[in-house]
């Protein structure tokens, strides 16, 4: 799969199976959404139902192909690890990655082209807002399920193991 930010600059390259693909309510999505929406000539980060969608994929699944000099990380805060970073040529919101942990990149599905795997969950609904409604087209949970921390520690091990 390939992913572009809105003028062409960045280009990233997704290899394999994605691990889930789903839409965060969360809080720092919520933040992190809005610090990338307030930068100059910066498109929506959010569905129209407040939520951030997301293609999950493994590390070593997923690069830049294209314009990596032109990527910068925002933070929610200073001591935070949790990077969203965006195409700077025209402040495309492209992913959310780490600085240690966690060995997945969440990419931003809105930067995809083609045939997107469908989408599976909903996750964190607890953090939307009152006048938000969720729509009821695939599984929406209040927190992180059992079944989607399973597919995370699944992806882990077969990262381990080289498969």
């Amino acid at each position: 799969m390939t992913a572009t930010c809105s003028c062409g600059g960045v280009t990233l390259k997704a290899f394999g199976r994605p691990i889930v693909s789903n839409v965060c309510y969360c809080d720092d999505c919520q933040k992190g959404a809005d610090q990338i929406e307030a930068l100059p000539g910066a498109g929506a980060v959010r569905d129209p139902d407040g939520g951030t969608a997301y293609i999950l994929y493994r590390k070593d699944r997923i690069e830049c192909s294209k314009g990596a000099e032109l990527l910068k990380s925002y933070k929610l805060k200073e001591t935070s690890v949790t990077n969203r970073v965006i195409a700077t040529c025209c402040n495309s919101a492209m992913f959310m990655n780490f600085d240690r942990g966690p060995h997945w990149v969440s990419a931003y599905r809105a930067r995809f082209h083609g045939q997107l795997p469908p989408l599976q969950l909903r996750i964190c609904t607890k953090f939307k807002s009152d006048s938000d409604v969720v729509p009821n087209d695939v599984p929406s949970h209040r927190g992180y399920p059992p079944r989607f921390v399973v597919k995370l520690l699944a992806s882990r091990v077969a990262m381990l193991l080289g498969r």
